[in-house]
């Protein structure tokens, strides 16, 4: 077996981002919750897939807006000409006021005294009134503004007439991907009562927004002036409860090595930190340059209950062996003919068979938010799928 003739990035282990699959999934989850907007979460570097590929990829799909967890997130957007709104999703540093301001970010407020500094930013600055949306929280106990307080929030942003404009109000689920948990019904009987008392009191909000991915598949009544839709943009269900309902989502990211160096061992010898897989037979064995540095956690190596998880060299499925090391990983490739440079797929597809992070979620007791958020910088992102103009 020889080399693909893919053209290697500057080491021997790479994630591609196929961002025509990313604009496919925008495009899904329009058609699903139409006539709702749409809002891509990019936070967290786009969970791991770049957040500012993401981001253009998400606009000219059809995103309406953005949103991001910090800040320092919404500037690199702004510095790399993304001119979409950016709702910033907590509070921030009460010194980051100006920032936010000045970089025209949407901030979230659920207390008075982040309002009364936001509202001192904006005179200060002479950019106008400052959108700003107020956060409930209605059972996520995270952060958010008590129900029984946000009619008294509504009313202190909107004291600052001058200053600040509510442009939304919005609230968080903490069990939207088990749908058949009567928490999210009860949630949205709090939120929808706090929406009736700002109705009285004659305040309706521009935007009001309640689902994130697993509610915007699975809970029609959640998606009201947009959804924000985070994991499942890129290509990863939101949880089992909603699997059924994803399976239109195409994966966005691949993670990828080359086989580093090859050797034949000997029956009854181990392998690696511990010798916890021991051969019992001959076979042949592929190291990859890549390793728990990079984001392939340790515990997808051999444990003492389980063999290794499996990795796609040939298009056959061959295991781990032994325990994944920070900076490279041994794959039992048995009578496969592997040479140096040979394309390995650690997630994603090759011939038949495919890897997907769910797979990797699943065995670690985890999910799959986590996985691709867990992929090291260290590993190069290689766009696929652009679009001539992208």
């Amino acid at each position: 077996m020889s080399g693909d003739g893919i053209v290697s990035p500057d080491r021997w282990a790479w994630a591609e981002i196929d961002l025509s699959a990313l604009a496919h999934n925008v495009e899904l989850m329009r058609r699903v919750v139409a006539p709702s907007q749409v809002w891509a979460v990019v936070k967290a570097d786009g969970y791991g897939h770049g957040a500012v590929r993401s981001a253009r990829t998400a606009l000219r799909a059809g995103a309406d807006g953005l949103c991001v967890a910090l800040a320092n997130e919404g500037i690199e957007l702004r510095e790399a000409g993304v001119d979409a709104p950016i709702l910033v999703l907590s509070e921030q540093p009460p010194e980051r006021a100006v920032d936010l301001v000045r970089h025209r970010l949407i901030p979230t407020v659920y207390t008075r005294d982040f309002a009364d500094r936001l509202a001192r930013a904006a005179v200060t600055s002479d950019l106008g009134r400052v959108r700003v949306h107020v956060k409930v929280d209605t059972g996520m106990q995270r952060v958010g503004v008590a129900a029984d307080g946000a009619a008294g929030l509504v009313q202190a942003v909107e004291d600052h007439v001058l200053a600040l404009q509510l442009a939304g109000v919005y609230t968080h689920l903490a069990c939207a991907d088990e749908p058949s948990s009567p928490a999210s019904a009860d949630q949205l009987d709090r939120f929808d009562a706090v929406l009736s008392r700002l109705a009285a009191d004659g305040v309706r909000p521009a935007l009001v927004h309640v689902a994130n991915s697993a509610a915007a598949f699975a809970m029609p009544s959640t998606r009201r002036s947009l959804v924000r839709a985070g994991i499942a943009i890129y290509g990863i269900s939101p949880g089992p409860g909603v699997d059924h309902l994803a399976t239109g989502l195409r994966p966005v990211m691949a993670l990828e090595a080359r086989v580093s160096y090859v050797k034949r061992v000997a029956a009854g010898s181990a392998i690696s930190y511990g010798w916890r897989h021991r051969f019992d037979a001959a076979t042949t064995v592929a190291t990859l340059p890549i390793g728990y540095a990079d984001g392939v956690p340790r515990r997808l190596g051999t444990l003492p209950d389980r063999a290794g998880a499996d990795v796609l060299v040939g298009g056959r499925r061959c295991p781990i062996v032994g325990v994944v090391t920070m900076d490279q990983l041994m794959v039992d490739v048995g009578d496969l003919d592997v040479s140096i440079g040979d394309r390995a797929v650690l997630i994603g597809q090759q011939g038949d068979e495919r890897i997907r992070v769910e797979e990797w979620a699943d065995r670690l007791g985890t999910i799959g938010y986590e996985i691709v958020c867990g992929i090291s910088k260290r590993i190069p992102r290689v766009e696929v799928g652009a679009g001539p103009d992208w």
